[in-house]
């Protein structure tokens, strides 16, 4: 077999749950934002600058790379704190800063804070790639190529010897899993036109995951667009042809997705980790990874354009919904209150609901990361009395695979029925 590079597969970090999860899912990289000057301002729970030496060093310490998001334009008014950023980041050794505005490029050059450029750069074409490489270490390329252009770009890095500061080979970082925007790159302006709230700046308003309706201007007549949300695409999903997507030269896989929960970042990025080294064994499967891509529709999805435009498809790929499709959806059961490590133990205490034997649970927190527990055993009260189901307000215990914590947030998984409606999204 010939030899293979590593991939990196990069996670998402909107929260120290998903932090945690991600890391437990064995991803090699995490991705985050602090403050405003990140494309999720909005829909995640940012990290602060203070949270900086926190987070890199939970990744040293579990020998993974931090990316620190810092990718909306700037303002003159901003330079400022774009430089303390830079600078905080600097000294707590985070790995790299992903960034499309060439003031943040610039200023983390001269820090020597590596440099990640961000797909809002909309870099197209080799000559991007000669100009940033000047400047980055790996580069994220337009979301709307296709694997011939992106195969075109390894080969001219690899033929002209292309390389970063460091003086290692160019990277190239493409998006393999997660939400589309329907705009270029993401580079869209409907939230600021309406109601002045810039997606470029972090505050998308999610325009495009509506429905609409179109009115005759003349007679007043109108058509609601029906079953089609128009400007909303489905989830772009690599899994089932990651092959195609590895044989094209990439180098690190992006997983969207900060504004999602623990259990979203555990999944997907266990699917995709465990394809990749099936891919670099030299056993990828069309059948494994399609069943591992079934397992990814039971979280946060709006469907799957497998490929994308990745595989020359026309974006003909409409959501449908606003929120999510997968077939599970979760809800808050109680808290946990102890857990015993020498029996493997959980104590939780249901504050919203009754749990049975034969109930999966869900149970997520800063450390815990995402933990999904099926209920084989039930004891209720204390010392604990056997049971097969026990009432809101109940205190019970059960066994766990793996260490939870005080307060860790439990959830009760079930399947969606029919009237079920998910909350509209608003994390791209």
């Amino acid at each position: 077999m010939k030899s293979r590079p590593e991939i990196e597969v990069s996670a998402p970090a909107g929260s120290y749950e998903a932090l945690s999860a991600a890391i437990r899912a064995g991803a090699d990289s995490v991705y985050f934002g602090v403050g405003r000057l990140n494309m999720r301002a909005r829909a995640a729970a940012n990290f602060t600058i203070e949270d900086l030496a926190k987070i890199a060093g939970i990744c040293r310490r579990h020998k993974i790379n931090s990316y620190l998001t810092l990718n909306t334009i700037v303002y003159d008014t901003e330079l400022t704190e774009m430089e303390k950023i830079c600078r905080a980041a600097k000294n707590a050794n985070v790995s790299a800063v992903i960034a499309s505005d060439i003031s943040v490029i610039e200023y983390a050059k001269s820090l020597g804070l590596p440099v990640h450029v961000s797909v809002q750069a909309n870099v197209c074409n080799v000559r991007s790639l000669k100009f940033y490489a000047h400047y980055a270490d790996a580069i994220i390329p337009a979301r709307e190529l296709s694997l011939r252009q992106v195969s075109a770009m390894t080969e001219a890095i690899a033929k002209e010897k292309l390389t970063g500061p460091g003086g290692k080979p160019l990277k190239l970082e493409l998006f393999a899993h997660g939400a589309l925007c329907v705009a270029v790159s993401g580079l869209c302006q409907m939230s600021l036109a309406v109601y002045n709230h810039s997606a470029n700046r972090g505050s998308c308003y999610q325009n495009c995951r509506r429905r609409y309706k179109v009115t005759d201007a003349e007679s007043g007549a109108e058509l609601e667009i029906d079953n089609h949300f128009v400007m909303s695409p489905k989830d772009i999903c690599t899994l089932p042809v990651l092959d195609r997507i590895l044989d094209a030269g990439v180098s690190i896989l992006k997983i969207e997705g900060r504004g999602r929960g623990p259990e979203y970042v555990n999944t997907v990025v266990s699917a995709y980790r465990q394809t990749v080294d099936d891919w670099l064994e030299g056993k990828f499967s069309r059948e494994t990874s399609e069943a591992r891509t079934e397992e990814l529709r039971k979280v946060f999805n709006r469907g799957f354009w497998v490929g994308g435009h990745y595989l020359g498809d026309k974006l003909e790929a409409w959501s449908g919904v606003n929120g999510s499709v997968s077939p599970v959806i979760k809800v808050h059961l109680g808290k946990v209150t102890k857990y015993f490590p020498k029996i493997g133990i959980a104590e939780v205490e249901l504050l919203a609901g009754e749990l049975k034997v034969g109930d999966e649970i869900l149970i997520t927190g800063n450390t815990t990361g995402a933990l999904n527990v099926k209920i084989t055993e039930l004891r209720e009260g204390d010392p604990g009395t056997p049971c097969t189901s026990a009432p809101k307000g109940a205190i019970v215990s059960f066994p766990a695979p793996r260490k939870v914590r005080q307060n860790d947030a439990v959830y009760i998984l079930r399947q969606r029925e029919f009237g079920d409606t998910p909350p509209p999204d608003t994390t791209n």
